[in-house]
């Protein structure tokens, strides 16, 4: 089993943007020795000051103040995604790395800025999905480089639901500019597919919609309807550097699926891996001669875990290296996206200008236990 996390001290954090998912970060951050968090602001004071108050050690600050603040080291970027640049680059400007939720920025142009001054200025850059780094997605890895299947030859990854407006009280965004299930979840499902298999190259998309407007199905404004202007339904093949071929299924109109959420087949044998969005799940093995599935046994990544690992993953990174949920990754999973919604316009294949050294593996690691009040 691999060491804990204990760098030589903790990382000091500040949390920017006070809603529904910090509680997850808040949870995890009282198990982790390797990080410490120190302030929260939000646009609404009475949030931060609600998280500050819950708490102990931790202060409600002002954004700006926040940003100001000579303990905090690294901010964590946990507000709206068009926002996410803008916050980001204000604080990689008062020196202070940077961690955000999915997506690293709305566009590539924002988010080649938000990587261009963070190596102007010599600071660190990690993203969400961290769920990569969970025992479900590092197991499947472990097999592969095990060469359990032998070469990858393709990958499938399903994402199908009908639709989030059934029970999100406020579902605009995903209809809108920006959204869509390709977005939406396609991080989880594209970093995935990039730490099992490496890098893309290529990409050919197709997309579709099969209605112009979703009904809300729950909260205050159930009944009351929203306009689609996306794509609800995407289609895309990626070109791995390795030669591997995986295809995407990302819809808001299919009502259900049988199929795993990513599935690898190789020369010896095939992979079913565990849900992306999840950070665990069973491993499951079927090699060239058996005659059913085969669970395997967890072999790889930080057990018990949960959002926010990947920032006590960056702390414990050495000076000048990648974080394994770093800058890179996350903005080589958004050009991919972005590509797949451009080659769905065009008709046309679109080449990936960037690449991203495939994650390092993480070994079977329990983390250390923290004492956070």
């Amino acid at each position: 089993m691999g060491i804990p996390l204990t760098p030589a001290k903790p990382l000091n954090v500040g949390i920017i943007g006070c809603g529904a998912i910090i509680a997850q970060y808040l949870g995890n951050f009282r198990r982790l020795d390797s990080v410490n968090l120190v302030a929260v602001a939000d646009l609404d004071p009475a949030r931060a000051q609600a998280v500050a108050d819950s708490y102990e050690g931790v202060r409600a600050l002002g954004v700006d103040e926040l940003l100001a603040a000579d303990d905090v080291e690294l901010v964590l970027n946990l507000t709206i995604p068009a926002a996410h640049a803008e916050i980001a680059l204000k604080a990689i400007a008062a020196g202070k790395s940077v961690y955000g939720e999915k997506p690293l920025a709305a566009t590539t142009e924002e988010a080649k800025k938000v990587l261009e001054a963070a190596a102007a200025a010599g600071v660190v850059v990690g993203c969400a999905p961290d769920t990569v780094l969970g025992t479900g997605i590092q197991t499947a890895r472990k097999a592969i480089d095990d060469g359990l299947i032998g070469a990858p030859v393709s990958a499938t990854a399903t994402m199908a639901t009908p639709g989030h407006e059934r029970w999100h009280p406020n579902p605009d965004f995903y209809y809108q500019p920006g959204g869509g299930p390709l977005l939406d979840m396609g991080p989880y499902y594209v970093s995935a597919l990039v730490t099992l298999l490496g890098p893309v190259v290529s990409v050919v998309g197709a997309a579709s919609h099969t209605r112009t407007e979703r009904t809300i199905g729950s909260g205050p404004r159930e009944g009351q309807t929203v306009p689609v202007d996306i794509d609800s339904h995407v289609t895309g093949v990626l070109v791995h550097a390795s030669g591997a071929l995986s295809t995407l299924f990302m819809s808001f109109d299919a009502v259900k699926t049988k199929s795993p959420n990513i599935e690898i087949h190789g020369e010896k044998g095939s992979l079913i891996v565990p849900d992306p969005n999840h950070f665990d799940g069973d491993v499951q093995l079927f090699a060239l001669g058996s005659e059913d599935w085969e669970t395997l046994p967890v072999s790889a990544g930080y057990k018990d875990s949960g959002r926010g690992f990947g920032i006590a993953d960056l702390a414990a990174t050495p000076a000048g290296q990648e974080p394994r949920a770093g800058g890179q990754l996350a903005f080589h999973a958004l050009e991919v996206m972005e590509s797949v919604l451009a080659s769905a316009k065009s008709g046309h294949a679109v080449a990936i200008k960037s690449t991203t050294p495939r994650p390092a593996a993480v070994e079977l690691t329990e983390l250390a236990t923290a004492v956070h009040a």
